[in-house]
């Protein structure tokens, strides 16, 4: 089992910046990939970024240039920088892990572990 705890979260103003972080307990060395997934009001869930265990990441279009997601695997933490927010960006955001060795998972199904996840809120 492997247990996720985000943190981070807050409100900010648009063009602010964020870092959420991801803390993984439990069976951590069967992690590979980690991303972050994000649920705005009345959307569906979405991919946003994911990383690998040697680090190198995948994005979605959308945070491209202003998103940033790093790993540190000696803490089992995995990190969101988030610069130049604007509203849209309003969601809670979601770490998950894949145990199945998928490479760069951009899938919700593709991820075995969940967060509880931690609100972003982006004023205008």
């Amino acid at each position: 089992q492997v247990q996720l705890v985000e943190s981070g979260g807050g409100l900010v103003q648009a063009g602010g910046s964020l870092r959420l972080s991801c803390a993984a307990s439990g069976r951590t060395l069967n992690i590979y990939s980690m991303g972050w997934f994000r649920q705005g009001p009345g959307k569906e869930r979405e991919f946003v970024v994911c990383i690998s265990r040697s680090g190198i990441s995948r994005s979605a279009d959308s945070v491209k240039g202003r998103f940033t997601i790093s790993r540190d695997n000696a803490k089992n933490t995995v990190y969101l920088q988030m610069n130049s927010l604007n509203p849209d960006d309003t969601a809670v955001y979601y770490c998950a892990a894949d145990t199945g060795g998928r490479w760069l998972p951009t899938r919700q199904v593709e991820y075995d572990y969940w967060g509880q996840g931690t609100q972003v809120t982006v004023s205008s």
